[in-house]
C-alpha cells in the first residue's frame, strides 16, 4: 500500500493544502514570473509555503510545478529545464514534509499545458502524452507519493494526461476546473467527467479552483450523483477576486471554512483543501471543521446552493439521475 492509499485508508477525510501562487504573489513574485524557477534559484521561499500549510494542519501538500510542463517552461526559456525543476520541486516538498513527525502526503502537482488538443488547437494526443510524461518524470524522481492532475478543462486532455501516468507506479488523481455554468471552459459537465473517470484506474477525482466553494462543491456533488465509489476531492477557490486596498480581496475567509466543508464531507468529499485566495489561516479552519465533523446525511444540491452560494448558479439537471455505481 502506498503511503497516499495508507493515510486515506486511515482517515475520515484528509486536509489538502492551500493556494501556492497566492502565497508567492504575497512573498514578492511579480506578475508573469515563472513560479517553477524559484524550486531551484528560491528554494527557502517555497520550502516556508510548505511549512506553512504543515503548521495549519495539512495531511497533503501539492509541489510548486503547477506550470512545469515544457508547453509552459517554454513561455520563460526554460523547456529544456522539465526534469530540474520537477524534480527538485518534489525533493524539496519531500524534505519539509520528513521535518513534520506525522504522515504527509506529496503530490506532484501537474496543470494544464495551455494548449489546446486537436482538432481546435496544435497540440497532438502523442505530443501531449509526452509532455506529460516527461513532468511526471521528474515528480516520482524527486519522491512525489501521488501525481495530482488538476485544473485541467477537455477530455481530450486529461485522457493524455492519464495515459502518461501509466507508465509510472504511482498512485494518480485527476481535478477539474468547472468554472463555466457548472461545466468547465471546454463544456465538459462534472456528471460526463465521472462517467469518464469510472472506466480510469484514477484513484481520486474531482474539481478544483472555479469561481468559489459553493461552486466546485456543486460540481462534486454532480461527480457523487454518477458514482459513489469513486474518492472525491474538493479544493475550490475562495470566489471571485476584487481589486480593494491596493489589492486583491477574496470574498471567501477562513470564517466561510466551516460550512464548506460540512457540506463537502456530506456531498461524499474525502479530500479537501483550498485554491486561488486561500491561506494557511483558510487550511488551519479547514483542520479545525475536519477534526469536528459529525457525519450528517447527504445534502440535497438545493441545500449545497442554500449553505455556501454559487456565483454562476449551474443549470439544474432536467431530470433526478437513476443510474449509481453503488458502493
Amino acid at each position: 500500500m502506498s503511503v497516499f492509499e495508507a493515510i486515506l485508508a486511515n482517515r475520515a477525510a484528509v486536509v489538502a493544502d492551500g493556494a501556492m501562487g497566492t502565497a508567492l504573489f504575497a512573498r514578492g513574485l511579480e506578475v508573469g514570473g515563472c513560479p517553477e524557477l524559484a524550486n531551484v534559484d528560491s528554494p527557502e521561499m517555497i520550502a516556508a509555503v510548505h511549512r506553512d500549510y504543515l503548521d495549519a494542519g495539512a495531511d497533503l501538500i501539492l509541489t510548486n510545478t503547477f506550470g512545469g510542463n515544457a508547453r509552459r517552461l517554454m513561455l520563460h526559456g526554460a523547456a529544456d529545464r522539465v526534469f530540474d525543476l520537477n524534480e527538485a520541486a518534489a525533493r524539496l516538498a519531500r524534505k519539509v514534509a520528513d521535518e513534520f513527525d506525522r504522515p504527509v502526503i506529496v503530490a506532484g502537482s501537474i496543470g494544464p499545458t495551455g494548449d489546446l488538443m486537436e482538432p481546435l488547437g496544435p497540440l497532438t494526443h502523442t505530443e501531449a502524452v509526452e509532455v506529460f510524461a516527461d513532468q511526471m518524470e521528474g515528480l516520482v524522481a524527486g519522491g512525489a507519493d501521488v501525481l495530482w492532475i488538476e485544473t485541467l478543462s477537455s477530455q481530450e486532455e486529461v485522457a493524455a494526461a492519464v495515459e502518461a501516468a501509466e507508465r509510472f507506479d504511482i498512485p494518480v488523481t485527476a481535478t477539474l476546473s468547472f468554472d463555466t455554468v457548472g461545466k468547465t471552459m471546454m463544456g465538459l459537465s462534472p456528471a460526463a467527467f465521472a462517467d469518464w473517470a469510472g472506466g480510469t484506474k484514477l484513484a481520486a477525482v474531482g474539481g478544483n479552483c472555479g469561481i468559489g466553494p459553493g461552486d466546485n462543491v456543486v460540481a462534486v456533488h454532480e461527480i457523487t450523483e454518477i458514482d459513489r465509489t469513486q474518492l472525491i476531492i474538493s479544493k475550490g477557490n475562495c470566489g471571485i477576486p476584487l481589486y480593494k486596498n491596493e489589492g486583491l480581496e477574496y470574498p471567501a475567509g477562513p470564517e466561510t471554512m466551516a460550512d464548506y466543508v460540512e457540506v463537502a464531507l456530506r456531498s461524499g468529499v474525502k479530500i479537501i483543501g483550498a485554491c486561488c485566495g486561500s491561506t494557511p489561516a483558510h487550511i488551519a479552519a479547514i483542520r479545525a471543521a475536519v477534526d469536528g465533523y459529525v457525519p450528517g446525511d447527504r445534502p440535497s444540491r438545493d441545500e449545497v446552493i442554500e449553505r455556501l452560494g454559487v456565483q454562476i448558479r449551474p443549470t439544474a439537471p432536467a431530470r433526478e439521475r437513476t443510474r449509481r455505481r453503488s458502493a
